[in-house]
């Protein structure tokens, strides 16, 4: 593995997170209230355009963080995730893929296992990160 420094940035890391699903949940609400149908239990979304919302946060979380190094949240605090395997620092699919994977599991209550995990890992390192062999820097 890259040797590398890194800090916790828990603040800008919790407004990236805030931001980017902010967008997709936001997508997600007006997706549902747009092309969704009234139920007794709420809107709805069937068949295959309920897998919009899911091509939607794969294309903005994924996607971007592998073409273009960073998702929107991550490029407008200044952070960046990097392979600690690669030895060009960018990030494979497969790598993008198991950090984001985990996003519930380290978000989960309020982010509480994120924080610990990035508090108490050598290079500040959320579940997803110690999965995928990442670690998130400043730019």
């Amino acid at each position: 593995m890259r040797e590398i420094q890194t800090k916790p940035n828990l603040f800008k890391r919790f407004l990236s997170a805030l931001i980017d699903y902010s967008i997709v949940f936001g997508f997600f609400y007006t997706y549902l209230m747009t092309f969704g149908t009234e139920t007794s239990e709420g809107y709805v979304v069937t068949g295959f355009p309920a897998l919009i919302p899911l091509f939607f946060w794969f294309f903005y979380i994924v996607l971007l963080e592998v073409f273009y190094g960073a998702t929107i949240g991550n490029s407008i605090v200044g952070l960046k995730p990097i392979s600690l395997i690669n030895h060009n620092g960018e990030l494979s699919f497969s790598q993008s893929i198991k950090r984001h994977l985990l996003d519930p599991i380290d978000m989960f209550p309020f982010g509480l296992i994120g924080i610990l995990t990035i508090s108490n890992t050598e290079k500040n390192q959320r579940l997803g990160d110690l999965w995928a062999k990442t670690t998130v820097i400043n730019t």
